[in-house]
């Protein structure tokens, strides 16, 4: 299939925006202003949210390993491979879904920064998800 290495190179791209995503959070909490909002919070609160946010950068991290240094694999169409395209298709899916109808546009809307970000999280969501799609597809045949 003429179409498998360029497939490959975009999973790869794919695991290299999400490894960088994932290093990303480390500056999130200053970037959204969580010292400050947190400060009334309770010690729960606090150490909860940092948690949390570590979880899911290093979710985001290892889940962009796969593509990048298993892309062929990923694609062989093997059983477990293809259960973790499919894993990662809903998974990234369901965060595209949440850019959209959680995320409030008031969150953005006349802020020049946040209308930006949101802009790019849309675009880099949809183009996570249609890679895992593509890929998923051409796993099941």
């Amino acid at each position: 299939m003429h179409q498998f290495p360029a497939l490959a190179w975009q999973l790869r791209l794919v695991g290299v925006a999400l490894i960088g995503m994932g290093l990303v959070h480390a500056a999130l909490p200053r970037i959204l202003g969580w010292p400050a909002d947190l400060r009334g919070s309770s010690l729960l609160t606090r150490q909860v949210s940092y948690a949390h946010l570590f979880f899911i950068a290093l979710t985001c991290a290892l889940l962009g390993t796969l593509p990048l240094f298993f892309a062929s694999e990923l694609l062989s169409g093997a059983p477990l491979p293809t259960f973790l395209l499919c894993a990662q298709t809903l998974f990234w899916g369901l965060r595209w879904a949440m850019e959209f109808a959680y995320f409030s546009p008031k969150l953005w809307r006349g802020h020049r920064l946040r209308t930006a970000g949101h802009a790019a999280l849309a675009v880099l969501w949809t183009w996570v998800t249609g890679v895992f799609v593509t890929a998923t597809a051409h796993a099941i045949g």
